[in-house]
């Protein structure tokens, strides 16, 4: 029996993986039938590059992990997204020591490619950054590096 968005919310804020720790990640949504998600991320100063604003492949990383997860909340299975490719374009600088709002949707799943996109806000809104990228969707692997977060 597949799970509800809840019982899928809950089981993925509990087993995350090591990055979604680093990066101060909260999930916040998730949309199985649409394939959408939407997660936070508390943005340190140990992020930040020599002009104060949030690196960019930080900013890269929040991004491809707001899109790997719209596209395995969107399969119904436990599966990874390894990444083959993936475009970002950046519009304004990310601040330190705020929240960053990522929504993350899989435009189409496939049984080899999978397409997805992902947006990142600040926390009034603002368009900082966005995301296209693909991926090959797979059976996550029997000795898996997920981390149960307490």
């Amino acid at each position: 029996m597949a799970m509800t968005d809840e019982q899928l919310l809950e089981r993925m804020r509990k087993f995350v993986p090591p990055t979604a720790i680093l990066l101060g990640q909260e999930l916040l949504e998730v949309d199985s039938e649409a394939g959408r998600v939407r997660m936070r991320f508390k943005v340190g100063l140990d992020f930040c590059n020599p002009m104060g604003n949030v690196q960019g492949g930080i900013v890269v990383a929040m991004l491809d992990d707001a899109a790997a997860v719209a596209a395995i909340v969107k399969s119904g299975t436990r599966i990874v997204v390894p990444t083959i490719e993936l475009k970002t374009s950046f519009f304004a600088p990310a601040k330190a020591d705020s929240w960053l709002y990522a929504e993350g949707r899989c435009i189409k799943l496939g049984r080899s490619v999978a397409f997805m996109e992902a947006e990142l806000t600040d926390e009034s809104g603002k368009l900082l950054a966005k995301l296209s990228t693909s991926a090959l969707p797979q059976p996550m692997p029997e000795k898996h590096n997920m981390v149960e977060r307490t």
